[in-house]
């Protein structure tokens, strides 16, 4: 999209009061109060659009742990203090989901009455709830949470190994398909872990996922990181029909600018994650976006073909995200183009009716998808916040 890289607009300061205002006074007390089951020390996975929990047969560990995760956060950050609330949940979550069904590991979901659902390793789930350890070591330092995170990386390699590098989706596998979006996770929080304990151990597994991406993760004829892959890790589909989703190509730029900061790498190395940053966004900004109305697209193909022109939450709040680090780090100036995602995002998302929450889907029409207000969405609406206020 030629607008985020080419035309500046006009920048409103007052836009990261919004943000600061709604994120403390809005966001975060809806999701830690209506959206907290106190009874079973829970975070509810939705909510109505009046505020009241939306009734579903299963609680999955990944929503759990992206809540977790994101008070521990804010609780650091000096935002909001519902710290130990989430601490609670956490050793309620253990105590739930750890081993639930005799066997190692994380089972990914519940009943509402707190007996395994699912009982499937998940490797999506394992990826959030090495993040909320992560977090929780950060704020706690305790060496009880980092026995159990490591305890749960070594896991991985047992449960979701593979012998032609990364991991398989899920524990027992479905269907014979690899994917990207586990991965990017795992690698986000083993940059935590490695940054909060110091352990080499997580270093050197970010630079494993590091080296996959770059060897099979990315795409060499078009440069841009696909979503789905065999099981020999080639893409799924011919040159030109392989899905990329926009906002993941922005949340890989940001962890590639954190996994720089973090890591200590050679010349290649730099050169390839300047190149590949740069590369993913500006491709994305020029074939992912709405020329229209500046919002991010769900899904195009490697050449740039649009053909889901549905959007969702999270691409724009990655996008703002990743608008935040480049300015940081001098890479662009982009005062105008955080104004204009800001503002948008509260006049066709975070509606002030909704009182803290927010629409999470529109179609290609402009229609809402869905009658309810996920909870996991706060994990992609913190990270943009955090760096604005």
């Amino acid at each position: 999209m030629s607008e985020i890289t080419n035309k500046p607009m006009l920048y409103v300061p007052a836009g990261q009061l919004e943000w600061k205002g709604w994120l403390i006074s809005k966001a975060l007390p809806l999701w830690s109060n209506l959206g907290f089951n106190a009874e079973k020390s829970l975070y509810y996975e939705r909510l109505t659009w009046q505020g009241k929990p939306a009734e579903i047969n299963a609680l999955r560990v990944m929503v759990q742990a992206r809540q977790i995760a994101t008070y521990l956060r804010a609780c650091l950050d000096g935002f909001y203090d519902a710290s130990e609330q989430a601490l609670r949940c956490l050793e309620n979550v253990e105590r739930l989901y750890y081993r639930a069904d005799g066997n190692a590991g994380w089972i990914f979901s519940v009943t509402q009455d707190g007996k395994p659902a699912d009982c499937k390793r998940d490797l999506y789930a394992y990826a959030f709830i090495l993040f909320a350890y992560g977090w929780s070591i950060r704020l706690t330092g305790d060496e009880r949470y980092k026995r159990i995170a490591r305890n749960t990386a070594e896991e991985i390699e047992t449960i979701f190994s593979s012998d032609n590098g990364g991991y398989i989706d899920a524990a027992p596998a479905v269907g014979n398909g690899r994917s990207q979006n586990p991965h990017m996770h795992l690698l986000e929080a083993y940059l935590v872990l490695a940054e909060v304990t110091g352990d080499s151990f997580y270093i050197e597994k970010a630079k494993d996922i590091v080296r996959l991406a770059r060897q099979s993760l990315i795409e060499k004829q078009h440069g841009l990181l696909l979503e789905f892959f065999d099981c020999e890790w080639a893409p799924k589909k011919p040159v030109g029909h392989n899905r990329v989703e926009p906002g993941h190509l922005f949340e890989w730029a940001w962890l590639f600018y954190e996994y720089e900061r973090l890591v200590a790498l050679d010349n290649d190395e730099k050169l390839f994650l300047t190149a590949t940053t740069e590369k993913f966004f500006q491709a994305a900004c020029a074939w992912g976006i709405d020329p229209k109305t500046g919002f991010v697209f769900d899904a195009m193909t490697e050449d740039g073909t649009v053909f889901e022109r549905s959007i969702r939450i999270w691409p724009q709040t990655e996008l703002l995200r990743l608008l935040c680090k480049r300015q940081t780090l001098g890479r662009a100036q982009h005062d105008g183009d955080i104004a204009r995602l800001s503002g948008a995002f509260f006049e066709r998302f975070a509606l002030a009716r909704l009182k803290g929450g927010w629409i999470d889907r529109f179609d290609a029409k402009g229609t809402i998808i869905g009658d309810y207000m996920p909870a996991s969405s706060l994990y992609h609406i913190y990270g943009p916040a955090r760096e604005l206020c």
